[in-house]
């Protein structure tokens, strides 16, 4: 079976909740996931792209601590 480098169409509708492509395009733009428009203006998103927007979450931090002078 070959790897698919890109999202489905279904994938795509899955993650923005909406069949729209206007609104799919919007959901994406306002995340900050990298995507193109195919020549009939459907988005589509590479696999790759996902995966550096999960490896670019920053860690959790430590325990809050004031930075207040006593």
């Amino acid at each position: 079976m070959p790897v698919e480098f890109c999202l489905s169409r279904e994938e795509v509708r899955q993650l923005c909740r909406t069949p729209q492509k206007a609104r799919q395009v919007s959901f994406l733009q306002k995340n900050g996931i990298r995507h193109y428009l195919d020549a009939h203006g459907w988005p589509v998103v590479i696999r790759a792209s996902l995966e550096q927007t999960e490896r670019a979450l920053p860690a959790a931090a430590g325990a809050w601590k004031s930075n207040k002078a006593a």
